[in-house]
């Protein structure tokens, strides 16, 4: 049945309807943690967060925190209002998306293991631009790519010191082996118009890139009691570097239409004889997240986290000697991210259930997360920059909880392309007490 969910969960996330016209680049883009409501609502704080009933895959460290008999389902939705503006013009979409879905369950006393899946990045865009070519024409130039990555992950955590006493330090180690499988379709279709085309043929490029690899990811979480009340925690996680390669199914061609029908003419690649499949590379690089929180007891909390890598998100890399699209204006220079939020914690145990309600409130920015180099001789770096609030509410005597959150984030500027968009999202994680054997008198 968890596979079933799984495996429908994957063909959701899929189906997103945004025009995202920087999702055009490398793979995509990602939502990747703003994906969870949980995370969102505090900013993008995750490395040090860990509850017994939720599933946080941004540190695997964390999954150590479940229930000894408890299984926990953790399920997220949001909905996303998109705007993009430049000077001139704006749009506006709407989009619902099946943000994560996942499951975490104890081994051992010791030992606790976690499984899901959520997206990874998604391509989604269509545009068209129009110029002035000589004889007395234009060109037409159409944009479009659908498609996206998904992350399946399979997680192990570890109690390395202490088990849940909050009295006492706390070490936790985890480790997370990620499948990350999808497929991409772009193409661009140069529709010609003028007195005399003999020599301006209509034509199209269109590649398919197939992505099938593995990747892990390393994390630990510690906490310390300070006195009485208070816990300090500490959170890294680290990405190593991989070298993987993706297959590419491509085809150029020229064509005529005739009665909207259209025929097509002439094939540009692969050559006579040629293989329209190749492969081409997508790199992983080195990065590296830091966290630190600090907590009074049923009171409040307050965490910070900070990523380093040499670029944002996976650099994907054509191997072919037939370059399909022409140059790529993506540039890849150094990324950081900074999250922080803060938490009014509820208390479980208290009597009025507005008491037992969590509040929270974030703010991020990410230095680096799209460059590019654009053919007027301008450079852009796009840096994003967002913040968040949401509420948890404790369900069935406070072992469940469902997380609200809304959150607003801005890429990009007027003078290129900014996106801005307002994310409502909801989670539910669900503990339920299984493995228990009950006993009858």
């Amino acid at each position: 049945m968890t596979l079933l969910m799984l495996l429908c969960a994957s063909a959701a996330m899929a189906q997103n309807g945004i025009n995202s016209p920087y999702s055009q680049y490398g793979i995509g883009l990602s939502n990747m943690p703003y994906n969870m409501p949980s995370a969102s609502a505090l900013g993008g704080v995750t490395y040090t967060r860990s509850a017994t009933n939720m599933v946080n895959p941004f540190n695997p460290a964390s999954y150590a925190t479940i229930g000894k008999e408890t299984l926990v389902f953790d399920m997220g939705l949001s909905i996303d209002l998109t705007t993009l503006r430049n000077s001139d013009n704006s749009q506006f979409d709407a989009d619902g998306n099946l943000g994560y879905l996942a499951v975490g369950f104890p081994i051992t006393k010791w030992w606790k293991t976690a499984l899901g899946v959520m997206p990874m990045s998604d391509v989604n865009y269509q545009s068209v631009s129009t110029r002035a070519i000589n004889p007395g024409g234009e060109v037409k130039t159409k944009y479009e790519g659908t498609g996206g990555v998904s992350q399946f992950f399979w997680g192990h955590a570890f109690n390395i010191i202490g088990n849940g006493e909050t009295d006492k330090p706390q070490l936790r180690a985890g480790f997370n082996i990620d499948y990350i499988f999808g497929s991409l379709t772009r193409a661009v279709t140069f529709d010609f118009t003028a007195n005399d085309t003999t020599y301006m043929m209509d034509s199209r490029s269109q590649k398919d890139t197939y992505v099938k690899n593995l990747l892990l990811d390393l994390g630990l979480q510690y906490e310390h009691p300070v006195g009485e009340k208070y816990h300090i925690g500490l959170g890294l996680t680290v990405r190593p570097h991989r070298s993987m390669t993706v297959r590419d199914n491509a085809l150029v061609y020229t064509f005529v239409t005739n009665a909207a029908t259209e025929y097509m003419r002439d094939t540009i690649f692969p050559l006579d004889g040629g293989d329209s499949e190749f492969e081409s590379s997508l790199e992983q690089p080195f990065t590296t997240g830091i966290g630190l929180s600090f907590q009074r007891d049923n009171k409040w909390l307050i965490a910070i986290d900070a990523t380093f890598a040499p670029w944002s998100g996976l650099k994907y890399t054509e191997n072919n000697s037939y370059s399909i699209f022409g140059a790529s204006p993506m540039r890849y220079g150094n990324s950081q991210r900074w999250a922080m939020g803060l938490q009014l914690l509820g208390d479980k145990n208290a009597a009025a259930y507005l008491r037992r309600v969590t509040f929270s409130a974030g703010v991020h920015y990410e230095s680096g997360r799209l460059q590019l180099q654009m053919t007027d001789g301008n450079e852009y770096k796009l840096d994003e920059w967002g913040v968040g609030a949401g509420v948890s509410l404790p369900m069935r005597k406070g072992r469940s909880v469902m997380n609200i959150s809304a959150a607003y984030s801005s890429m990009g500027s007027i003078d290129l392309l900014r996106r801005d968009v307002f994310t409502i999202g909801i989670s539910v994680g669900s503990c339920e007490s299984w493995f228990v054997k009950r006993k009858f008198n």
